[in-house]
C-alpha cells in the first residue's frame, strides 16, 4: 500500500518579534505575523498604531531593530530591489502613478503586459489614452494597483489603498486583491475601511501603540467590526 504526502507551500512572510522604528525609537514592538500564498492579511489600527512602520520594515524600506522577518525568502536586512525582483509589489500610500504620463505609459512602466491589467480593471481601457493627473482618484489608484497585478506577483504590499475613495470604488480595489490572491497572491494590507477590509481578509491583526493586541480571522473580526471602528475613533486602538 503506497501512501502519498501533500506538500504544503512555505509562508511568503514570515515575521517574529519585529521590533522597528526610526532613529533608534521603536513604533512597533514584538510583531510577529504570517502569511500564505493565497492569503490576505490586514493591518488595522488607528494612526500612529504602527502599520505603516510593519509594512516598511516587510518592504525592506526600513531595517528592523530586532526580531526576524522572512519575506520571500529574503533576509530581514534586502532592500527593497531585492524583495521586488522576487517578486513583491508595493504600493505606498497616496497615488503611484506619474501624473505626466498617460495610463497605457504608466502600465508599460511595470513588469506585466498592460492589457493583463485590464483583466482586473476593465472600465479603465477608455480612459488610458489620457494622462494620469486627469483620471480621478479611484481610477489612478486602479491604474496602480492593476500595474502591479499586472506583473504577476507572489506578495502585494499595499498601504491605505481605499484612502479618500467613494464605497464602491474601494469594493473595486479590495475585489481585485482577493482575485488576486484566490489565484495564490500573498497580500499584506493596512487599511481604515475595517469592514470593507475585513471581507476579504483571511486574518486580521489590530496594532496599538506599535503591539499587536487583537487577532484573528476575518471573519472572527467582522463580527466585532462595530467595536474596533469606535476604538479608531476614540484612539483607544
Amino acid at each position: 500500500m503506497s501512501t502519498s504526502t501533500q506538500t504544503v507551500a512555505p509562508d511568503v512572510v514570515t515575521v517574529r518579534g519585529l521590533t522597528a522604528g526610526y532613529g533608534g525609537t521603536p513604533a512597533v514592538h514584538q510583531v510577529d505575523l504570517d502569511v500564505a500564498p493565497g492569503q490576505i492579511a490586514v493591518l488595522l489600527g488607528a494612526n500612529g498604531a504602527g502599520k505603516t512602520t510593519t509594512l516598511l520594515a516587510l518592504a525592506g524600506e526600513l531595517r528592523p531593530m530586532g526580531g526576524s522577518v522572512s519575506v520571500l525568502g529574503c533576509p530581514a536586512g534586502a532592500r527593497l530591489e531585492k524583495r521586488a525582483r522576487a517578486g513583491m509589489g508595493f504600493l505606498t500610500e497616496g497615488r503611484c502613478v506619474l501624473m505626466g504620463l498617460t495610463g497605457w505609459e504608466n502600465l508599460r512602466l511595470g513588469r506585466g503586459a498592460p492589457q493583463h491589467a485590464l483583466e482586473y480593471f476593465p472600465e479603465l481601457e477608455d480612459h488610458l489614452g489620457k494622462k494620469a493627473g486627469l483620471l480621478s482618484g479611484g481610477q489612478q489608484q486602479m491604474l496602480a494597483l492593476g500595474r502591479i497585478l499586472a506583473s504577476e506577483p507572489r506578495l502585494i504590499l499595499a498601504d491605505e489603498l481605499s484612502l479618500g475613495l467613494a464605497p464602491l470604488v474601494v469594493q473595486r480595489l479590495l475585489g481585485a486583491l482577493r482575485a488576486a490572491a484566490d489565484d495564490g497572491v500573498a497580500v499584506v494590507l493596512v487599511e481604515q475601511h475595517v469592514r470593507h477590509a475585513l471581507t476579504v481578509a483571511d486574518r486580521g491583526y489590530v496594532l496599538r501603540r506599535g503591539r499587536v493586541v487583537l487577532t484573528g480571522s476575518g471573519a472572527e473580526l467582522a463580527a466585532d467590526a462595530d467595536s474596533i471602528a469606535e476604538h479608531y475613533i476614540s484612539g483607544e486602538i
